[in-house]
Order: structure tokens, then sequence, then C-alpha cells
């Protein structure tokens, strides 16, 4: 069963993932499946902590960034809005080059609140953070 509001393509998605911060991130959209939006980041000089390994606020950028992505693909965005409520996140592994990559899926699609499981992994397919976000999904403000 496909969760997305529509059919959306990867362009889409990086055109989102291209400004603000996930753009100065580097992040980028890699795969969207039926049940799944996947994303990577290098891990460079942005996103390390002074020690020279990656920072645990880039992973959870990167967490949060991925989710509340995949939430506003679920709802009508033109009336709704998905918006960070909660984010945890658990840093299980180093990393101090190359990429990583977000699979987000959803644990929750309610009316209101989103929760989804972001967990992230290195070019080894080893895990690097798991993080759970939860999204409130609101009247889109009128602007």
């Amino acid at each position: 069963m496909v969760m997305w509001y529509r059919a959306y393509s990867l362009e889409e998605i990086n055109s989102l993932f291209s400004i603000n911060m996930t753009g100065f991130l580097d992040i980028k959209a890699v795969s969207i499946s039926p049940d799944a939006l996947v994303a990577e980041m290098p891990v460079n000089e942005k996103v390390k902590q002074p020690y020279g390994l990656l920072h645990g606020g880039a992973s959870c950028v990167l967490a949060e960034s991925v989710g509340s992505i995949a939430s506003n693909m679920v709802i009508d965005s033109e009336e709704w809005a998905g918006v960070g409520l909660e984010i945890n996140a658990n840093h299980i592994r180093p990393v101090t080059k190359g990429i990583v990559r977000a699979t987000c899926k959803a644990l929750h699609i309610g009316k209101t609140t989103h929760v989804w499981d972001i967990q992230i992994h290195n070019e080894r397919n080893q895990l690097v953070c798991i993080s759970r976000l939860t999204i409130a999904v609101i009247k889109k403000p009128k602007i």
C-alpha cells in the first residue's frame, strides 16, 4: 500500500531539500518507495563536531528533515502542514567521513500526528543513529 498523498518525484523532493539548512548540508533524497523516504548527507566539515566526528545535531537535522518532508508527502499540503513536535535520537557509532543514509518509515499516521522511525546508516550499512520524530499536523497558516 502506498501511503503518499500523490506521486512525488525525486526532483520535487530535492527541490525542497536544496534550500535552507538542508541545502547547506547537501541533504538529498535518493529514493521514494511505497513505505519509505530515503535521503543522504555527506559527512564533511559542515557536519562535524570539533573532534572530527559527525555532529549529533547534524544527524538530528537529517532525521527531522526527512521525516518532515515525509509527513508533508502524506497530507494535502495545500491545506495542511506537518511540523516537528518532538525528536529524539540515539547516536550509536561515530562517523568521520563518507555518506550517511537516513531511511524514514511511518510508525503512526493519524489525523493530527505522525510518528516516524528514522534509521541512519553509514556506507557499510552499520547503524549510526536511530531517531523517532513526532509531527503535528496543523491547518496551513495563511501568509
